[in-house]
C-alpha cells in the first residue's frame, strides 16, 4: 500500500513509498482510512521543528470504515465508520496524568503521526480504545476533523469561562482558529477575528461562520479597531491560534485588565515578548494542548447535534498523491482544512 512517511531527520524528507499492508491483532482494529486532515504538526515535521521519530507514517486527524477487526473486539465491527484518538497510540496507562484523562502530558507519550505510524496511507491499526463511531447524520469528512474540533472545544469550553456577550480577539485564522470560531459564535460572543493579507481567502470563510468583524493587520491597525469595538476597554479574551511572535503579543496589548489569553497556537521556536504586561494587566493566561479524555466525549455530542458547521471549513480534498501540493497550499495559507484521500 502507498503511505506517506517521514524517512529521517531534517527538513523535508517525506516520501510517498509502497509498504506492507499492516496485519490486525487479536486487540486490534485494522481501518481503511478515507479522509485525513493536513495538521500545523504534519508542517512542523516536514520543516523539522517538531520531532518524529522517523522512519514513520505521518498524520493523524483522521476518519475511516473499519476493515477489519480482532477477535477480541466487541465496540466496533466490519463497515462501522469511525473517528481515531490518534494522540493515545502509546502512553503508560498508569501515570496521574492517564489516570485523570490528561494524555498529553504522560512522558512515555506517542501519537500517531510522529512516533507511531499515521494515517497518510490506505490502512491504520490501532487500539480499540482509541476508536469513536461516528453518527449516523454526520459525514466522514466532518468526522476528520474530530482531533481539531477537540482542540478547539478545549481551549474554548473547558479551561475557563467565556460567556455570552464577551468581546474575544480571534487571532490566526486557520482551521483550529476556524473551528474555535465557530464555538464561540455558537455561545454568542462577539468575535473579532485578525489575520494578514495572506489569510484573505480565511478571513472569508471567517464571514461565514460568524465572525462579527474581520481585520487584515497588514491594512488596519489591530489596536485602533479593538479599542472601538470594546469603548476602549480592549477585549475580554484573546485567543491566540497563529504561533507567531506578533500575533501573540498583539493579543496580549489587546486585551483588557484583568483579561483571559489562551495560547493555542505553537511558535516552534523561542520569541520575544513584553512579559511585564502580564502583571501590570493582572492576566490569566491559559496554555492550551491539544485536548483530554473528557474533550473528545464532548466532541461527539457536538458532532451529533450539530453544533457547529465544519463543512464550510474543508475547503479541498485531493488524493494522497498530490500531497505535496496540499502541503503546499497550506503553507500559503490558500485554503481552510485539506483533506487527503485515497478515494479522491
Amino acid at each position: 500500500m502507498k503511505a506517506l512517511l517521514k524517512t529521517e531527520p531534517g527538513v523535508g524528507n517525506i516520501d510517498l513509498l509502497d509498504i506492507d499492508e499492516p496485519t490486525v491483532g487479536p486487540n486490534e482494529v485494522k481501518i481503511a482510512v478515507k479522509y485525513t486532515g493536513i495538521c500545523g504538526t504534519d508542517l512542523h515535521i516536514y520543516h523539522e521543528t517538531f520531532k518524529s521519530y522517523p522512519p514513520v507514517i505521518i498524520g493523524h486527524e483522521f476518519s475511516g470504515v473499519v476493515a477489519d477487526a480482532g477477535e477480541n473486539i466487541s465496540k466496533v465491527k466490519s463497515g462501522d465508520r469511525v473517528a481515531v484518538l490518534g494522540s493515545t497510540a502509546v502512553t503508560c496507562g498508569a501515570c496521574h496524568y492517564c489516570e485523570t484523562g490528561y494524555y498529553m502530558f504522560c512522558s512515555e507519550r506517542r501519537g500517531m503521526g510522529h512516533g507511531v505510524n499515521g494515517s497518510f496511507t490506505q490502512y491504520a491499526v490501532v487500539r480499540e480504545d482509541m476508536v469513536y463511531k461516528i453518527p449516523d447524520n454526520v459525514s466522514l469528512e466532518e468526522a476528520a476533523l474530530s482531533e481539531p474540533l477537540a482542540c478547539a472545544v478545549q481551549a474554548i469550553e473547558e479551561l475557563t469561562n467565556i460567556q455570552v456577550g464577551d468581546t474575544v480577539l480571534l487571532s490566526g485564522p486557520g482551521p483550529i482558529g476556524l473551528i474555535c470560531l465557530s464555538l464561540l459564535a455558537v455561545k454568542g460572543c462577539k468575535v473579532i477575528v485578525a489575520g494578514t493579507s495572506a489569510d484573505k481567502m480565511r478571513l472569508e470563510i471567517a464571514k461565514k461562520l460568524g465572525a462579527d468583524v474581520v481585520v487584515d493587520v497588514t491594512a488596519e491597525d489591530l489596536q485602533t479597531v479593538v479599542m472601538s469595538e470594546t469603548n476602549g476597554m480592549g477585549a475580554d479574551v484573546t485567543v491566540e491560534c497563529a504561533g507567531a511572535a506578533p500575533s501573540i503579543n498583539s493579543c496580549l496589548q489587546a486585551l483588557k485588565k484583568r483579561g483571559k489569553h489562551i495560547q493555542v497556537g505553537i511558535a516552534g521556536k523561542e520569541i520575544t515578548m513584553d512579559f511585564d504586561i502580564i502583571l501590570y494587566k493582572q492576566i490569566q493566561l491559559f496554555g492550551s494542548l491539544a485536548h483530554s479524555m473528557k474533550t473528545w466525549n464532548r466532541v461527539m455530542r457536538i458532532l451529533e447535534q450539530k453544533k457547529v458547521d465544519l463543512q464550510p471549513i474543508i475547503t479541498h480534498k485531493l488524493p494522497l498523491t498530490q500531497w505535496k501540493e496540499a502541503f503546499d497550499l497550506c503553507e500559503q495559507k490558500q485554503c481552510g482544512k485539506v483533506l487527503l484521500s485515497h478515494s479522491s
